[in-house]
């Protein structure tokens, strides 16, 4: 890192030379016309403004944003590139008023800046005023400030005023001529230098957006990564995942993990771009197929469902072979990848240190996929009955693993006896969809605390119709209003992991057997 001083005449030109540029991971620019005016105001009076910070590199990016209003020329000489990194909005408000060489796009919430040459000369109050196109002002008061930097401009704005106006003006024209700006210079090729140094001066406000960084280092006149991601979006959304779409961290994890073998989103800026769009259509196979196998294997029909969102990106490296190629496996494969599963959810195993249970879990992966001995599913867990008398939380890892139990135990309405329709039915993911077994109005009238009747082992799939009917009666009484004789009553029960002869109002004993139920079939899943 070095420092440089910039004045407005060398920022000036370095920006019409194409010296100086945005990125395209840069926010527009968002400055109202009255803070541009107090920036002026304190570069006039001496007052600290802060330095600007630039990326100096020999590459110059695919795609750039506008400066504010102005489309930058392509660059004039060879001359290594100055990206700016920070203070992307001082600049534009300095270039904006100054410039003369460059016309701006019609922007009618931009107003000319105006020295006001009858302010009070106080610390507090600008002296610096904003009047838009069109508006009435007395020009023997208010001078441009657009033509400090244009000669002949100046000459002309100067001649109807007052002999100590013009005094005024010219020592408000040597200022800032005079003026130094600093400026911070990070001279780097590696990129994800880059990434870390923006993330991090924009911690404060807008966060690091990698997926802007990515696209702005990949694209090409036939490859849009913004797009690509919109377009999977777009399919994914028809099968309950538009959500992976819209978190692009995930997206991003699951490209590096692809392309990298690690999850990282930053990994992916040591890629050059070439190497990005080549390997794009892999990346988009491995997360359909990981979403294909969740669906119809696991039961998990949206994202929302997925205990934890970061397993995905290992089975997206399982599945993730380039158009016209799927990936082979037999029994054996099928059965290991269904016990990871289970067994990181009942485990939870990706609440901490996920990035390195990540990287793990990708490497197993790879070593299966190519029929390696591994340790995949080498995950020690049994699940006891106490797992089940955790609460019932829409959105706790917890919740949704043992909604997932429920969902592979093909269940049924209790009052109708039908096959629940799960797709729809876990696409709401709500509370509405799961309701006590022993209700807890019944539970409450007879003292049982809210602590022991929401918990996991009393809930079951049950709609809000269903449960209307059920109301507050309790378990005895409303045993009879369930679906058909005694035997079709037990195999409906049996699919909610419950015995007829449990509904005796007898809460404790109940929850106790259910729950062992529950962690029996749970450990199944596991084996």
């Amino acid at each position: 890192m070095e420092y440089q001083h910039y004045s407005i005449r060398k920022m000036l030109d370095a920006v019409v030379s194409g010296e100086i540029r945005i990125p395209a991971f840069q926010r527009g620019f968002v400055w109202e016309m009255d803070r541009v005016a107090y920036l002026l105001d304190s570069i006039y009076k001496g007052y600290p403004f802060g330095s600007l910070l630039f990326w100096r590199t020999k590459q110059q990016l695919t795609t750039e944003r506008n400066l504010g209003e102005f489309t930058l020329p392509d660059p004039q000489v060879d001359y290594p590139i100055d990206y700016v990194l920070d203070g992307q909005q001082r600049l534009t408000s300095i270039f904006t008023v100054f410039q003369t060489e460059l016309v701006a796009h019609a922007n009618p919430d931009w107003a000319d800046i105006y020295f006001d040459l009858d302010a009070n000369d106080n610390a507090q109050d600008s002296v610096f005023v904003a009047i838009s196109e069109g508006d009435e002002f007395d020009r023997n008061r208010y001078f441009p400030m657009n033509v400090l930097f244009d000669s002949v401009k100046y000459r002309a704005s100067t001649e109807h005023l007052k002999p100590e106006q013009i005094a005024l003006v010219d020592r408000l024209q040597e200022k800032f001529k005079e003026v130094s700006i600093p400026v911070q210079v990070l001279k780097s090729e590696d990129r994800s230098i880059v990434a870390i140094v923006f993330e991090r001066i924009n911690h404060l406000g807008v966060a690091l957006d990698t997926l802007q960084l990515l696209s702005a280092w990949t694209w090409s006149d036939d490859f849009d990564l913004l797009e690509k991601f919109k377009e999977l979006r777009e399919e994914l959304s028809d099968f309950g995942f538009a959500g992976v779409g819209d978190d692009a961290d995930l997206v991003l994890s699951c490209v590096a993990g692809i392309l990298t073998r690690e999850p990282g989103p930053e990994k992916l800026l040591d890629l050059n771009g070439a190497e990005v769009r080549a390997q794009f259509p892999t990346v988009e196979n491995g997360i359909r197929g990981a979403i294909d196998f969740l669906r119809t294997q696991l039961k998990v029909v949206h994202l929302k469902l997925l205990p934890y969102p970061s397993m995905l990106v290992p089975l997206a490296v399982f599945f993730a072979e380039p158009d016209g190629k799927e990936v082979v496996y037999g029994g054996q494969t099928y059965q290991a990848i269904k016990r990871w599963f289970w067994r990181t959810c009942f485990s939870a195993r990706y609440t901490s240190q996920t990035r390195k249970t990540t990287i793990n879990d990708i490497e197993q992966m790879m070593r299966l996929k190519t029929g390696h001995p591994n340790t995949l599913d080498n995950i020690d867990v049994t699940v006891k009955p106490e797992f089940f008398q955790s609460s019932f939380r829409v959105g706790a890892a917890a919740t949704k693993t043992f909604v997932l139990l429920l969902a592979n135990n093909d269940p049924r309405s209790l009052l109708s006896g039908k096959n629940i329709e799960l797709d729809k039915v876990l696409q709401r993911y709500n509370r509405s969809e799961f309701h006590h077994i022993y209700p807890r109005a019944y539970l409450r009238e007879i003292g049982v605390p809210d602590t022991e009747i929401n918990v996991l082992g009393n809930f079951c799939f049950l709609s809000a119709a269903e449960n209307k009917n059920i109301g507050r009666k309790r378990p005895s009484a409303y045993l009879g209003d369930l679906v058909g004789d005694e035997k079709a009553r037990a195999l409906t029960l049996a699919t909610a992991f419950c015995l007829d002869n449990e509904f005796n109002d007898d809460y404790h004993p109940f929850l106790t057997a259910r729950c062992a139920r529950l962690a029996e079939f749970a450990n199944g899943l596991m084996v």
